[in-house]
């Protein structure tokens, strides 16, 4: 044991000296593990992370989430290296919309002269096809922001779109897309929890499904989940998102107490490619700068435009 207690400070340690021999700033978002949130900079949604991605004045940017974000930090940093950890930290949402797709889709309805809204999470070839990208946090004023006079497709999460369509009544065409950890919490799971928990407050992500949605209290993005917990008269809450969640609740809002909402086959909801990252995959990065996250310049050029709308709308 005392071998580990010994080994972990000095891989923080190291990974410390590599940042500022870097000259490197380490992001990470909330479903990140624990000891990865301890060392980052910045630990946030994908909303708070994009604006530190564009004012960081760091040489590197080592980005502890998953691909579609570090993608994201390039596409607004083309001049700045960008690494991920763990380069197979995928996402379920990005695979369920391919650039190839939605293309070919865009294209036999160019009729329609769709708006295209695209969530965050999405490859960098469908925010090069987007006219705006959001947010969970912000999606409600970037559709509220969408001409008037164009229909709207929102890629790729038809569960965030739908959430979207009750707070606005703007009707959109949604992509059939959904995360996979999020559409593991049932009905079921989610009332089971609250029967035990009866006085705590229900506190659900809108990628989560509309038979989970209607038993929360409330219905936010990561970001607004700490503040709606910490303005709460309430002492306990469910949470119903990634368990990386609860560990940036505990830190912020410790005077209270945080359950994790369980999913229909386990009682906590771990990200299979948000976990792939480590401290150890963290060192390396920055020690041999890779795996590096690169694009072809006319679609970096062209995926920038609709997150800059976004950056602004969101101001």
């Amino acid at each position: 044991m005392s071998m580990v207690a010994v080994a972990t400070p000095t891989l923080v340690s190291e990974i410390l000296r590599l940042k500022k021999e870097r000259n490197a700033v380490i992001l990470a978002h909330n479903y990140q593990s624990k000891d990865i949130q301890e060392i980052a900079d910045f630990v946030g949604d994908s909303l708070g992370l994009a604006y530190h991605a564009k004012d960081t004045d760091a040489d590197v940017i080592a980005f502890c989430g998953v691909h579609f974000m570090a993608e994201t930090a390039k596409i607004v940093n083309p001049t700045k290296t960008v690494i991920l950890p763990d380069a197979n930290a995928g996402c379920s949402l990005e695979q369920s919309c391919p650039g190839p797709q939605l293309e070919a889709f865009l294209k036999a309805n160019a009729d329609k002269n769709y708006y295209v809204i695209a969530y965050i999470n999405c490859s960098a070839h469908v925010k090069a096809l987007s006219d705006c990208i959001c947010t969970s946090g912000n999606a409600v004023k970037i559709v509220n922001a969408a001409p008037k006079d164009r229909p709207i497709l929102f890629v790729p999460d038809q569960n965030l779109g739908s959430w979207v369509m009750e707070q606005t009544g703007r009707k959109m065409d949604l992509w059939k897309g959904a995360c996979y950890v999020h559409v593991e919490f049932t009905r079921d799971s989610v009332q089971g929890i609250k029967d035990q928990y009866p006085d705590a407050k229900v506190v659900a992500h809108p990628e989560c499904t509309y038979a989970v949605r209607v038993l929360a209290d409330e219905v936010c993005s990561t970001e607004k989940m700490v503040n709606y917990c910490r303005d709460s008269d309430a002492g306990t809450f469910i949470i119903v998102t990634e368990s990386g969640m609860l560990h940036r609740l505990e830190r912020e809002v410790p005077n209270k107490r945080f359950i994790p909402g369980p999913t229909g086959h386990c009682a906590c909801a771990d990200c299979r490619y948000m976990k792939l990252n480590t401290l150890q995959k963290l060192h390396d990065a920055l020690r041999d700068l890779s795996p590096q996250v690169n694009m072809p310049e006319d679609i970096r050029a062209r995926a920038e435009k609709p997150i800059l709308r976004m950056l602004e709308l969101s101001k």
